[in-house]
């Protein structure tokens, strides 16, 4: 007997029963609820009512020194050790860290973790300048330098250096997640992924750069961001030259080379390289557009359509052409003016009058003129239209809108281009010119009424 516990046949006290704890199966006591936790499980294999194995916590075979839990039927070289292993599954951490509200079931595990707060890494790789805050550590470390993988998945034909990536990784097979958000009902295979998450309900972001003041919910997306200023790009592809600063960019590249496409549309026959574009696709048929204008009530299925928009609140143009000085607030329409004005490619051909054209939106537009199609209606006449911004100007005839405004009077006007022949009056400027003489006029209705001087029409 321990001297902790009393014997059931023994003289008890009202006071010392008033405070003990005492077994239901054989009535003994325990002063410290800890000894009465491992009574219960070494002698009743965890049940209060049915024993369950009487050899639970005894030695075992011919091995004196072989102790066996009877919950999990893992065997220990020594009783300490099951009855440290048995706090595994009471669920008790009696060591609690003093800086932090950790708790743990093992002094050992306390230790370790203290260091996190202090710093401290005793244990020293000898093969490299690495340091750890515990041996477990530093032993799967030097793995890594022995390319040693003892751990083998049964189910495929991975190998891993420690039996925690192994159990990881098991749940990529079983499609077991153990870890849920108290706050919505999502589900994770690792802590870390929970921890994480609990962040999109917090907006916690702890980890900050100490070059920027870029703050991050995961230290590794920390990381990955510290090596934009490094420029430190340590994911290189096997196939080609190209390299990454994460491992994810490598993964997402090595499938061009390889064709892979692992994400397919549960409603359609699409596959897509990418999760994010699975999930782009995905609302193509739901039309969910979660991204919310907070100027107006524009709402976008992607977040390049609201940033794109935003530029039209903004007049924000970041885009730059390096032949000339003009700017845009999409790359495509950068793109479209290289092509038009610097490049001069039109690789767009029409099949019925053999006109070409930059891009295949002009095209399309174009084709409108043979087929003599109007998909434009307008809400408040009859009226249809081939373009989508002869539709906007006709809509200012029914509503009185004139946006565009002389910062020269007052004058306002429904069209860009009635604004510009208008500050031709403040400027004299004559816009168009004659490609017979040399007359010049500030209107092309007067252009060409002068060419039939030259014509005789």
């Amino acid at each position: 007997m321990s001297g902790k516990d009393v014997a059931p046949n023994m003289h008890v006290s009202n006071d010392v029963k008033k405070n003990a704890f005492q077994c239901k199966v054989c009535n003994a006591f325990f002063i410290n609820n800890d000894d009465y936790k491992c009574h219960l499980l070494l002698t009743y294999c965890g049940t209060i009512y049915t024993p369950k194995s009487k050899d639970c916590g005894q030695h075992i075979g011919d091995d004196h020194n072989s102790y066996r839990c009877c919950v999990c039927d893992v065997i220990f070289g020594y009783r300490s050790s099951l009855i440290l292993h048995l706090k595994k599954h009471t669920g008790e951490k009696p060591f609690r860290c003093s800086a932090c509200e950790v708790s743990f079931t093992q002094r050992a595990g306390l230790i370790s973790h203290l260091r996190t707060h202090t710093g401290e890494k005793p244990f020293h790789c000898n093969a490299c300048e690495a340091a750890f805050v515990n041996k477990a550590s530093l032993t799967n470390h030097l793995m890594t330098h022995t390319g040693e993988k003892p751990f083998n998945c049964n189910i495929c034909d991975k190998k891993f250096s420690r039996k925690t990536d192994l159990t990881l990784h098991l749940r990529t097979h079983t499609g077991e997640k153990p870890f849920y958000c108290k706050m919505c009902e999502a589900a994770f295979a690792r802590t870390h992924q929970l921890n994480r998450h609990l962040r999109t309900h917090t907006g916690e972001k702890p980890f900050k750069c100490n070059i920027c003041e870029g703050t991050f919910a995961d230290k590794g997306s920390l990381t990955v961001h510290h090596r934009l200023h490094t420029g430190e790009k340590p994911f290189r592809c096997k196939m080609c030259n190209a390299a990454f600063p994460d491992k994810s960019s490598l993964t997402k590249h090595f499938r061009t080379h390889t064709g892979e496409k692992p994400h397919n549309c549960s409603m359609c026959e699409a596959a897509f390289a990418h999760k994010g574009s699975l999930t782009r696709h995905l609302r193509t048929h739901t039309g969910e557009k979660p991204f919310h204008c907070h100027m107006c009530e524009a709402t976008y299925s992607t977040k390049k359509g609201i940033i794109w928009h935003l530029r039209t609140h903004t007049g924000d143009k970041t885009f730059h052409c390096y032949v000339c000085a003009a700017n845009f607030a999409q790359k495509c329409n950068l793109r479209k003016h290289l092509k038009i004005e610097h490049i001069g490619e039109k690789p767009f051909k029409c099949m019925i009058c053999q006109g070409i054209f930059a891009n295949k939106g002009s095209l399309a537009v174009h084709q409108r003129i043979h087929t003599g199609e109007k998909p434009f209606n307008c809400s408040m006449c009859e009226a249809t239209f081939a373009h989508k911004i002869s539709l906007k100007i006709h809509l200012r005839t029914h509503t009185g809108e004139k946006p565009f405004h002389c910062h020269v009077c007052e004058a306002t006007f429904a069209t860009k281009h009635s604004l510009i022949w208008h500050l031709t009056t403040h400027t004299g400027e004559r816009l168009f010119h004659c490609n017979i003489c040399e007359a010049s006029f500030s209107r092309k209705v007067s252009l060409t009424s002068h060419l039939g001087t030259h014509t005789g029409n």
